[in-house]
Protein backbone atom coordinates (compact mmCIF):
# COMPACT_ATOMS: atom_id res chain seq x y z
CA UNK A 1 0.00 0.00 0.00
CA UNK A 2 1.45 3.05 -0.90
CA UNK A 3 2.16 5.93 1.55
CA UNK A 4 0.32 9.16 1.99
CA UNK A 5 1.01 12.53 2.59
CA UNK A 6 -1.15 11.95 5.77
CA UNK A 7 0.59 8.79 6.70
CA UNK A 8 4.03 11.03 6.78
CA UNK A 9 2.32 13.81 8.57
CA UNK A 10 1.02 11.56 11.06
CA UNK A 11 3.55 8.95 12.07
CA UNK A 12 5.18 9.46 15.35
CA UNK A 13 8.55 8.12 16.19
CA UNK A 14 9.18 6.60 19.56
CA UNK A 15 11.27 8.33 21.79
CA UNK A 16 14.84 7.54 22.81
CA UNK A 17 17.10 8.45 25.40
CA UNK A 18 19.27 10.28 23.21
CA UNK A 19 16.88 10.57 20.02
CA UNK A 20 16.46 13.07 17.41
CA UNK A 21 15.37 16.72 17.54
CA UNK A 22 11.89 16.92 17.66
CA UNK A 23 11.72 19.88 15.96
CA UNK A 24 13.69 19.09 13.25
CA UNK A 25 12.26 16.30 12.36
CA UNK A 26 8.99 17.97 12.11
CA UNK A 27 10.57 20.53 9.75
CA UNK A 28 11.95 17.67 7.48
CA UNK A 29 9.17 15.75 7.61
CA UNK A 30 6.93 19.07 7.41
CA UNK A 31 8.66 19.32 3.97
CA UNK A 32 8.83 15.76 2.96
CA UNK A 33 4.83 16.39 3.17
CA UNK A 34 4.66 19.14 0.81
CA UNK A 35 6.98 17.64 -1.66
CA UNK A 36 4.99 14.14 -1.37
CA UNK A 37 1.92 16.18 -2.47
CA UNK A 38 3.41 17.81 -5.19
CA UNK A 39 4.41 14.63 -6.55
CA UNK A 40 0.82 12.68 -6.07
CA UNK A 41 -0.93 16.30 -7.56
CA UNK A 42 1.77 15.64 -10.87
CA UNK A 43 0.79 12.01 -10.41
CA UNK A 44 -3.00 12.75 -10.62
CA UNK A 45 -2.61 15.21 -13.65
CA UNK A 46 -0.09 13.18 -15.46
CA UNK A 47 -2.73 9.85 -14.92
CA UNK A 48 -5.73 12.32 -16.24
CA UNK A 49 -3.34 13.21 -19.21
CA UNK A 50 -2.05 9.33 -20.25
CA UNK A 51 -6.28 8.71 -20.07
CA UNK A 52 -7.24 11.43 -21.83
CA UNK A 53 -4.42 10.79 -24.44
CA UNK A 54 -5.42 7.17 -24.13
CA UNK A 55 -9.47 8.27 -25.02
CA UNK A 56 -7.85 9.93 -28.08
CA UNK A 57 -5.92 7.47 -29.25
CA UNK A 58 -9.01 4.98 -28.84
CA UNK A 59 -11.04 7.25 -31.47
CA UNK A 60 -7.79 8.11 -33.56
CA UNK A 61 -7.59 4.25 -33.58
CA UNK A 62 -10.94 4.03 -34.55
CA UNK A 63 -11.30 6.47 -37.39
CA UNK A 64 -8.14 4.69 -38.32
CA UNK A 65 -9.63 1.56 -38.40
CA UNK A 66 -12.79 3.09 -40.40
CA UNK A 67 -10.56 4.86 -42.85
CA UNK A 68 -8.51 1.09 -43.59
CA UNK A 69 -12.05 -0.29 -44.03
CA UNK A 70 -13.07 2.60 -46.24
CA UNK A 71 -10.21 1.88 -48.29
CA UNK A 72 -10.61 -1.81 -48.49
CA UNK A 73 -14.29 -1.18 -49.63
CA UNK A 74 -12.95 1.53 -52.02
CA UNK A 75 -10.59 -0.73 -53.66
CA UNK A 76 -12.49 -3.28 -54.23
CA UNK A 77 -15.42 -1.19 -55.41
CA UNK A 78 -12.65 0.07 -58.04
CA UNK A 79 -11.90 -3.44 -58.84
CA UNK A 80 -15.42 -4.61 -59.37
CA UNK A 81 -16.38 -1.54 -61.63
CA UNK A 82 -12.92 -2.36 -63.39
CA UNK A 83 -14.07 -5.87 -63.92
CA UNK A 84 -17.78 -4.55 -64.73
CA UNK A 85 -16.09 -2.06 -67.31
CA UNK A 86 -13.89 -5.00 -69.15
CA UNK A 87 -17.50 -7.24 -69.20
CA UNK A 88 -18.84 -4.36 -70.90
CA UNK A 89 -16.22 -3.28 -73.16
CA UNK A 90 -15.64 -6.99 -74.33
CA UNK A 91 -19.75 -7.23 -74.84
CA UNK A 92 -19.66 -4.13 -76.83
CA UNK A 93 -16.68 -5.56 -78.86
CA UNK A 94 -18.29 -8.76 -79.45
CA UNK A 95 -21.63 -7.07 -80.71
CA UNK A 96 -19.52 -4.73 -82.61
CA UNK A 97 -18.16 -7.67 -84.37
CA UNK A 98 -21.24 -9.53 -84.83
CA UNK A 99 -22.96 -6.12 -86.47
CA UNK A 100 -19.69 -6.00 -88.61
CA UNK A 101 -20.00 -9.84 -89.89
CA UNK A 102 -23.44 -9.30 -90.53
CA UNK A 103 -23.22 -5.94 -92.45
CA UNK A 104 -20.40 -7.77 -94.88
CA UNK A 105 -22.49 -10.60 -95.13
CA UNK A 106 -25.40 -8.40 -96.21
CA UNK A 107 -22.44 -6.39 -98.40
CA UNK A 108 -21.47 -10.02 -100.16
CA UNK A 109 -24.92 -10.85 -100.60
CA UNK A 110 -26.06 -7.76 -102.52
CA UNK A 111 -23.04 -7.80 -104.81
CA UNK A 112 -24.12 -11.14 -105.27
CA UNK A 113 -27.53 -10.44 -106.29
CA UNK A 114 -25.71 -6.98 -108.14
CA UNK A 115 -23.15 -9.20 -110.00
CA UNK A 116 -26.05 -12.00 -110.63
CA UNK A 117 -27.95 -8.71 -112.03
CA UNK A 118 -25.85 -7.27 -114.48
CA UNK A 119 -25.37 -10.93 -116.01
CA UNK A 120 -28.44 -11.39 -116.66
CA UNK A 121 -28.79 -7.59 -117.97
CA UNK A 122 -25.60 -8.46 -120.42
CA UNK A 123 -27.72 -11.47 -121.43
CA UNK A 124 -30.44 -9.65 -121.88
CA UNK A 125 -28.72 -7.17 -124.04
CA UNK A 126 -26.96 -9.62 -126.39
CA UNK A 127 -30.46 -11.26 -126.91
CA UNK A 128 -31.28 -7.99 -127.66
CA UNK A 129 -28.49 -7.05 -130.03
CA UNK A 130 -28.81 -10.88 -131.69
CA UNK A 131 -33.09 -9.85 -132.58
CA UNK A 132 -32.15 -6.58 -133.62
CA UNK A 133 -28.97 -7.47 -135.30
CA UNK A 134 -31.37 -10.36 -137.12
CA UNK A 135 -34.51 -7.68 -137.60
CA UNK A 136 -32.40 -5.03 -139.07
CA UNK A 137 -30.83 -7.92 -141.77
CA UNK A 138 -34.06 -9.30 -142.71
CA UNK A 139 -35.31 -5.64 -143.36
CA UNK A 140 -31.96 -5.11 -145.39
CA UNK A 141 -32.87 -8.38 -147.29
CA UNK A 142 -36.33 -7.21 -147.94
CA UNK A 143 -35.09 -3.98 -149.29
CA UNK A 144 -32.01 -5.88 -151.31
CA UNK A 145 -35.22 -8.03 -152.63
CA UNK A 146 -35.57 -8.28 -156.58
CA UNK A 147 -39.53 -7.94 -156.06
CA UNK A 148 -38.32 -3.80 -155.61
CA UNK A 149 -36.59 -4.24 -158.95
CA UNK A 150 -39.83 -5.43 -160.47
CA UNK A 151 -42.07 -2.72 -159.08
CA UNK A 152 -39.86 0.03 -160.46
CA UNK A 153 -40.08 -1.69 -164.08
CA UNK A 154 -43.92 -2.26 -164.06
CA UNK A 155 -45.83 0.39 -166.20
CA UNK A 156 -48.60 1.98 -165.12
CA UNK A 157 -51.52 2.26 -166.80
CA UNK A 158 -53.15 5.84 -167.00
CA UNK A 159 -56.43 3.97 -165.88
CA UNK A 160 -56.76 1.50 -163.33
CA UNK A 161 -58.52 -1.21 -162.82
CA UNK A 162 -59.83 0.26 -160.19
CA UNK A 163 -60.80 3.27 -161.23
CA UNK A 164 -62.28 1.61 -164.68
CA UNK A 165 -64.25 -0.02 -161.65
CA UNK A 166 -65.64 2.72 -160.53
CA UNK A 167 -66.57 4.68 -163.27
CA UNK A 168 -68.45 1.69 -164.81
CA UNK A 169 -70.10 1.30 -161.16
CA UNK A 170 -71.38 4.42 -161.23
CA UNK A 171 -73.20 4.48 -164.43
Amino acid sequence: MALTPLDIHNKEFTRGFRGYDEDEVNEFLDQIIKDYEVVIREKKKLEDKVQELEEKLGHFSNIEQTLNKSILVAQETAEEVKTNANKESKLIVKEAEKNADRIINEALAKSRRISLEVEELKKQAKVFRTRLKMMVEAQLDMIDNDDWDDLFNVEIDEETEYEKELAENNS
